[in-house]
């Protein structure tokens, strides 16, 4: 079984193969360091002319795509971390997004920001930020997510084809796991698609006690802690994950949120506003009479990611956190 990053790379080598207009833009995205998590590995060496090395500017570097991809070209751009996004604001909110649709027509904007996110490795405050929730609700904006139970290539394809900009977030841990493949995920647990951008991972058909909703970067600290809720308290989950952040199609999902007693959101980025809030709105507005029980969300308080190994793990989000809200009454109080 590969890992993610092999899976990242291989649909990276797919995309350049398949699409002679493609350019890939970042620092130290070429051989032999192949970027800073190993993503863009031999890329440089086989489309030498299309995948260029950029000074340490990530402003410079993203506008120079959505110049790029005015003229036409579809782009691909490495963020060394997610945590410098907060340097690309600009050209992605007020020049690329924008494109989109203020010249009086529809324009194609084919631009793809990559950022590694997520915290859990040590990397410190500037470095382990999941910082979604700063670009949730731009127009013509989307976002992605890395998962390991969704086909990398096929969300390429959805981000580049939309004609809107995107900024594909990867959770950092993520680069190191298993690609999950063939519907397995480890007993008891398959998964399966809802749709184009939803997944579901469950045990059986039996109406589950809990559905939980998180994005990809969680997926391995979720099922762990669904199967020992299920071994210890008998208490049946299912998890869904979806693959588009934003915009948030709720379609798909909707049946199985109402049958479960309970639901919870999870999510990486500290509290204060962001996705999951804006998700548990919308389920509100379309569930409010069949909800058995409020929303429950988990996400980090709002504080700086610590240094600390040991306080940045006390910090964010781990499987013994989702474990105890799935089976702690003091979650399911009405």
């Amino acid at each position: 079984m590969s890992r993610m990053v092999s899976a990242l790379n291989s649909a990276l080598h797919g995309l350049f193969r398949d699409d002679d207009r493609l350019f890939l833009l970042g620092e130290d995205v070429g051989d032999p360091y192949g970027g800073a998590f190993g993503a863009t590995r031999g890329l440089s060496s086989r489309y030498p002319d299309r995948v260029l090395d950029m000074p340490i500017s990530e402003g410079a570097i993203v506008g120079m795509a959505g110049g790029m991809a005015l003229c036409g070209d579809p782009v691909i751009v490495e963020v060394m971390f997610g945590d410098f996004i907060t340097l690309c604001f600009d050209p992605i909110v007020n020049f690329i997004s924008k494109s989109v649709s203020m010249y009086g027509r529809h324009l194609d904007m084919p631009v793809v920001v990559r950022c590694p996110v997520g915290g859990n490795r040590g990397y410190g405050p500037t470095h382990s930020q999941s910082l979604q929730k700063h670009l949730l609700g731009v127009p013509n904006l989307d976002l992605y997510e890395l998962s390991p139970v969704h086909d990398v290539r096929r969300q390429f394809d959805l981000m580049l084809g939309s004609g809107n900009p995107a900024v594909y977030f990867e959770d950092k841990v993520l680069y190191t796991t298993p690609a999950w493949q063939d519907g397995v995920v480890g007993e008891p647990f398959r998964f399966g698609p809802l749709d184009d951008t939803w997944v579901e991972i469950k045990a059986d058909d039996t109406r589950p006690d809990r559905v939980v909703i998180a994005p990809g970067g969680l997926v391995p600290r979720v099922v762990p802690a669904m199967r020992a809720a299920l071994v210890e308290h008998e208490l049946t989950s299912r998890l869904i994950v979806p693959s588009r952040l934003f915009p948030i199609d709720l379609t798909a999902v909707l049946p199985l949120v109402a049958s479960a007693d309970g639901v919870v959101i999870v999510e990486d980025g500290v509290a204060g506003g962001g996705w999951s809030a804006e998700l548990a709105r919308l389920l509100y507005e379309r569930l409010w009479t069949k909800l058995r029980r409020p929303i429950e969300v988990v996400q980090p308080s709002c504080e700086v990611i610590p240094a600390a190994v040991e306080h940045e793990r006390h910090l964010l989000v781990q499987e013994s956190t989702i474990f105890s809200r799935l089976t702690g009454a003091h979650a399911w109080v009405t």
